[in-house]
């Protein structure tokens, strides 16, 4: 057995994107003039700005799923309920919890400074917000009183009205905890309840489907209506004037219906693929948000001149698993999924409201109109694989994908996020010979195509004709799992069934060579720039076949299971693997070993690493999320060790819309230092062990980087222009008026009476009489510590503090050096001394490089009239092209075994 268990060395838990909302009902209120939308996600909430449904925040994750969530009554505070606890978060921070509940909590109500909660052993609770206690409580008997659900009726103090699965309904006085009236119901489970606009008005929705409007003061139901698709899960009146009130269903439908003439006014036919748990008017709007287990939150607007609504504005994400993702390149900041909802999405890594968007696939409501046949119903197959190359995305389509048990191939256009022109057809096809995956060429021209008969055929991206097929007359005798190209366009490498990995010329189609495997391929993996193919076997095995010599390299074993999806990383030094074994396995290809092992809750479908190499993102069986792990390795220094044999992983929870607190975080939050177990301390040069954050080289003569971003240096030079480009333009001023007192000579033109000598003082030195402001500003900080570093020998306090500032900053303190900004030759003499030292060293190169052009360019011309300097000068000048020789001379030397390596035949 293993000595230990340990988290992933390499990929910490980031966030999960893609998520909207589930099942649980959501709350609204309104604020000032803003109106917000709170959400359940899992263990999580998502707070919302009604006005383009942006994110406002998320809130911290929880132990357990929440089950109902609402926002107080100011909008200010939200109210989160899980198992039997409740807890009052303002943003994202935790100010009270209430516990006393021994049922879970299934309904939550507030109203002014208190809080009515409901659980499922037929208790309701009143809380005192404020003072954090127990108002009241009261106990049902299920069998006679089941309650479901509770309103507030507008100018009732304190009271609330509870229906029943019986039927029936209780008016309560919450403040002397008694009854005051029973309405006997209708023979239905009441389902929901809501306030009208109307005074001692409340419309009840029943399990049979009724819609009743009901007067509370004379217990008389005023209007009846019924809807045909079942219990109405969620019911609102309109609240802009118009007379309106609206139900929902299980079915996805809803009903609107006119209060004045008693009639059906419109049907949202399919207004959610599924029910509608969430439904609520907006105040003197003619506006309705809607929301659904469909992982989506739409906002409707009453403008249509039948009375009708049509969608506004949406947010959601898949509402079905998503089995497919990809990076977008170049940049990483979107990612690509195909889920088992037949749709294709496109999600921001980045920003919340960027990019994210479903493809089109035509006019849908449209086509369904008259028919019995839902949208959803009307979109392609579920993708089964898809390729994105943007080489060609502004000039044609740059998407192909292949669907479940569908006939041909579909192209995509990335810039109009449509469906796009061509369907690619195989002149094979048959009901047994079916698109089974896909690639697209470098240059984005040819979609190569292979197909479950065993045949690859070619396809032009832009004018979707068929341009070839490989062998004759077939290229494999079983289905084709996997197809690549080359980044020249000059092989296509072909893998099967049959136990066979094929290589074809691109332009005559000939077979170049056929490489034996010993299990079926079941899916394939091609690295570009390296040459690396991937191919994941029926055997659970996975190797790794250099496509330049046509031999296998690498072999990994030790799945337990069908493997799913393979990546490379960036720099192909690691190939990612998961399977349905609920492992995910990082490889290091150069010692071909495995030194990553982690275990998930549920299988991971699909993994694509992010172009840059900083995250890897994962999508998982049954799950409506995309997962982000950071790559601990961009953001720390890791010694990774392969695994034992006997490596027992540790169990890994998928991240949550938000990182949870006292876990690690990446740039800037909490560090992501190395953790125990297989990671070892990174040391320096001399067997030191630096300090957070100071990088050190790894052995003598190397140079090293500051891994600061960019940012923070690249501009130093360009800082004169910078501020140029960004001053303000400024009309012209008037010039002020002289002061009254100063003596003038009479005359058209105002003119100033010169002193005459005698009012010249006599003390009064010849030499300029400005005072030179800089010397009466204290010494910085920086200035301070860069004395003390010449005293003790070392300069890494100083650099530290000029790492930790701005370009502007730090263009600052380097002007302050010279006499007239306040400082002196002295400083400017230590300061040469601190850009040698680190020379010397080898590190912060980029930053000693931008430092010194800046102070070059600030003080050349005290540097050259003082001769003092000229041996410092001459010593920085002699190490600094030491530096770039030798830094040349490696890359030179790399750059040539590269080239060896790529071109000699082992």
């Amino acid at each position: 057995m293993a000595s230990s268990n340990s988290k992933s060395q390499i990929f910490g838990a980031f966030r999960a994107i893609g998520f909207c909302c589930n099942h649980v009902p959501f709350s609204m209120k309104t604020k000032g003039t803003e109106t917000f939308v709170v959400t359940a996600v899992g263990r999580t909430f998502h707070y919302y700005q009604c006005d383009k449904l942006r994110l406002v925040f998320v809130g911290n994750a929880q132990p357990e799923p929440i089950q109902c969530v609402v926002l107080n009554h100011d909008g200010a505070g939200v109210f989160a309920a899980y198992k039997n606890v409740i807890k009052l978060f303002v943003r994202a921070t935790e100010k009270s919890t209430f516990l006393g509940h021994e049922g879970e909590v299934h309904t939550l109500l507030p109203f002014g400074d208190h809080l009515l909660s409901i659980d499922s052993e037929n208790c309701f609770k009143i809380w005192d917000v404020r003072e954090k206690e127990l108002y009241g409580e009261a106990h049902f008997d299920p069998a006679t009183f089941l309650v479901t659900c509770a309103v507030h009726p507008s100018t009732y103090l304190n009271k609330i009205l509870l229906g029943s699965r019986q039927g029936a309904m209780q008016l309560w006085n919450v403040h002397t905890n008694a009854m005051i009236y029973t309405f006997k119901g209708w023979g239905s489970a009441v389902m929901s309840l809501a306030q009208s606009t109307a005074i001692d008005v409340v419309g009840v929705g029943l399990e049979s489907g009724c819609v009743l409007v009901h007067n509370l003061r004379y217990d008389e139901t005023l209007m009846k209506f019924q809807q045909d698709w079942g219990p109405v899960t969620a019911i609102s009146f309109r609240q802009d004037g118009i007379n309106t009130v609206a139900s929902a269903s299980p079915s996805g439908h809803i009903a609107v219906w006119d209060l004045d003439k008693r009639q059906l006014c419109c049907v949202m036919r399919s207004a959610h693929n599924g029910a509608v748990t969430g439904m609520q008017f907006l105040a003197s709007q003619p506006l309705m948000v809607t929301s659904g287990p469909d992982n989506a939150i739409r906002m409707w607007i009453f403008d249509q001149s039948d009375g009708s609504a049509r969608l506004l504005r949406s947010r959601c994400g898949h509402s079905a698993p998503p089995m497919k993702l990809r990076y977008l390149c170049p940049g990483g900041r979107g990612i690509m999924s195909a889920g088992l909802d037949n749709s294709l999405r496109i999600f921001s890594v980045t920003r919340d409201v960027e990019l994210n968007a479903e493809f089109s696939q035509g006019a849908l409501m449209k086509k369904s109109q008259g028919k019995r046949d839902k949208p959803e119903s009307l979109k392609l197959p579920p993708i089964v694989d898809f390729v994105v190359e943007d080489a060609r995305r502004y000039e044609w389509d740059s998407i192909v994908s292949c669907h479940v048990r569908h006939k041909a191939v579909h192209t995509w256009n990335l810039q109009n996020k449509t469906v796009g022109k061509h369907s690619l057809v195989s002149i094979h096809f048959t009901e047994g010979a079916k698109p089974s995956c896909v690639c697209i060429t470098a240059c984005g021209n040819f979609a190569v195509v292979g197909m479950t008969s065993g045949h690859v055929e070619m396809f032009n991206m832009q004018s979707g004709l068929h341009r070839g097929e490989f062998g004759g007359p077939q290229a494999h005798t079983g289905c084709v799992r996997g197809v690549a190209v080359d980044g020249l366009n000059m092989e296509v490498f072909s893998g099967g069934a049959d136990k066979t990995i094929k290589f074809w010329s691109f332009y005559g189609k000939k077979l170049l060579h056929s490489l034996k495997l010993e299990s079926p391929v079941s899916s394939m993996v091609y690295h570009r720039e390296s040459s690396m193919l991937a191919v994941s076997c029926d055997n659970f095995d996975i190797l790794v076949v250099d496509t330049d010599t046509k031999r296998v390299v690498r072999k990994f074993s030790g799945h337990g299971n069908r493997i799913m999806d393979m990546a490379f990383s960036p720099d192909a030094r690691w190939l990612v693997s998961s399977s349905m074994d609920c492992t995910i396995r990082t490889w290091d290809l150069p010692s071909g070993r495995l030194i990553d092992y982690f275990l998930v809750e549920s299988p991971a479908t699909s993994i694509s690493f992010s172009p840059t190499g900083d995250f890897l993102a994962t999508s998982h069986v049954d799950d409506l999320g995309i997962y982000l792990w950071c790559n601990r390795s961009v953001y720390s220094h890791l010694s990774l060790r392969p695994l034992p044999a006997d490596f027992l992983p540790h169990l890994v929870d998928l991240p949550s819309s938000v990182v949870l607190d006292g876990e690690e975080k990446i740039n800037g939050w909490k560090g992501m230092g190395p953790e125990e177990g297989h990671l070892q301390e990174v040391k320096g040069q001399d067997g030191i062990v630096p300090e957070q954050g100071q990088v050190v080289p790894i052995s003598k003569g190397l140079l090293t980087l500051s891994a600061l971003p960019k940012s923070r240096w690249h501009n130093l030079e360009l800082l004169d222009t910078i501020r140029l480009r960004n001053k303000p333009i400024e009309p012209p001023k008037q010039p002020k008026e002289a002061p009254f007192f100063l003596p003038t000579l009479p005359g058209l033109e105002p003119k100033f009476i010169p002193l005459s000598e005698s009012d010249i003082p006599l003390n009064e030195p010849s030499a300029s009489r400005i005072i030179n402001l800089g010397k009466l500003k204290p010494a910085t900080v920086f200035a301070r510590s860069l004395k003390e570093c010449v005293s003790t020998g070392s300069f890494g306090p100083a650099v530290e503090i000029l790492k930790g500032m701005g370009p502007a900053a730090i263009e600052g303190e380097i002007r302050g050096l010279s006499p007239e900004g306040g400082g002196s030759v002295e400083q400017l003499e230590f300061f040469v001394r601190l850009l040698l030292d680190q020379i010397k060293m080898g590190t912060n190169f980029e930053l000693v490089e931008a430092y010194m052009g800046v102070f070059l360019k600030l003080h050349l011309d005290t540097l050259t009239r003082s001769t003092g300097f000229v041996p410092l000068i001459e010593q920085l000048l002699q190490h600094h092209k030491g530096a770039w020789q030798q830094l040349q001379t490696d890359m030179n030397r790399g750059a040539c075994l590269l080239g060896y390596c790529r071109s000699a035949t082992v």
